[in-house]
């Protein structure tokens, strides 16, 4: 019991060291609130100046419409001030661009939507609940349809290159079916058919004028906001030099056309090992290649020295 007094006298006691050190405290007076030491407070918050002339594939976001303004200026301001998520967008942007922006132009699609894939995976092998897969996102119907594989031992959907192909793909005909590039991104996330039977629904002809769901709704936007922080690094804050940026590694073919047993054997026949064989080639979902068809498939082996 003695003991159990000494601890709540002491308990007690610094109780009231606090209180009086609280009350000791100035407290910050109606003209000092947002006016601190800028040597205690050194980070700051800024209202973003709303760019001119934002586009998508050169079609212009008409921002002097105030819903517009508005939904544009949120996007700008979430993307510009989650710090570490738009550092690692420019980090991966330096080593994946370069494999999607030539496979764009050589379908004829507009550079801008390289920000899609940003916006849609982060630029990485993501796969969401509803099952869409890799750098695009691909649902497996829609793989399938355009010519991937997809099962559990291959699915061409994390091949970077086949499913850029594949979104090009989609994104032309969509244009084509709605008219404008900016309806076709739109339709990357809703669909086709979704799209269209909104603009029938609503007597509308164009994106900004729709009424839409939450993510449809923000996803031009975002595609817009991460083109436009992504281009211009030093307008949003954002500091680095090329050696902070993530490197393309360089790559040689090989072809395959019979089953391998065993990627970890395979792999030591080209320097490597397992883990970096799966990392450039993640499609390949197992351990083996079944390949009963004896097809041929095309594995990126990274170039000698790259790995230590």
């Amino acid at each position: 019991m003695h003991t159990l007094k000494n601890i709540f006298a002491a308990i007690g006691l610094i109780c009231i060291s606090g209180l009086f050190i609280f009350s000791m405290q100035k407290a910050p007076s109606d003209d000092t609130i947002g006016k601190e030491d800028p040597i205690v407070n050194d980070y700051n918050v800024y209202a973003l100046e709303m760019p001119e002339g934002l586009n998508f594939a050169e079609e212009l976001v008409p921002i002097e419409n105030p819903d517009i303004f508005e939904r544009m200026d949120k996007e700008l301001l979430v993307n510009t001030y989650w710090q570490s998520n738009g550092l690692l967008m420019f980090k991966r942007a330096q080593k994946y661009f370069p494999i999607i922006e030539p496979i764009l132009k050589k379908n004829g699609i507009p550079d801008d939507f390289k920000y899609l894939a940003v916006i849609e995976s982060g630029l990485t092998n993501a796969k969401s609940p509803a099952g869409a897969s890799g750098v695009w996102q691909i649902i497996k119907a829609t793989g399938r349809e355009n010519g991937l594989e997809v099962n559990t031992n291959v699915d061409e959907r994390y091949n970077l290159e086949k499913a850029t192909e594949v979104a090009c793909d989609y994104l032309q005909k969509a244009k084509d079916q709605l008219g404008t590039w900016t309806l076709a991104a739109a339709a990357y996330n809703a669909g086709n058919a979704g799209v269209s039977r909104r603009l029938s629904e609503q007597s509308v002809t164009g994106y900004y004028d729709l009424l839409l769901g939450e993510e449809t709704g923000r996803y031009v936007f975002r595609i817009v906001a991460l083109k436009e922080i992504l281009s211009h690094p030093d307008k949003y804050g954002f500091n680095f030099n090329t050696s902070h940026l993530y490197k393309e590694i360089p790559t040689y073919k090989v072809e395959v056309d019979s089953a391998v047993t065993d990627f970890a054997q395979f792999a030591k026949r080209f320097g490597i090992n397992y883990k970096i064989l799966k990392l450039h080639n993640p499609w390949l979902r197992e351990k083996h290649l079944n390949n009963k068809s004896r097809k041929s498939y095309t594995l990126d082996i990274p170039k000698e020295g790259f790995y230590k």
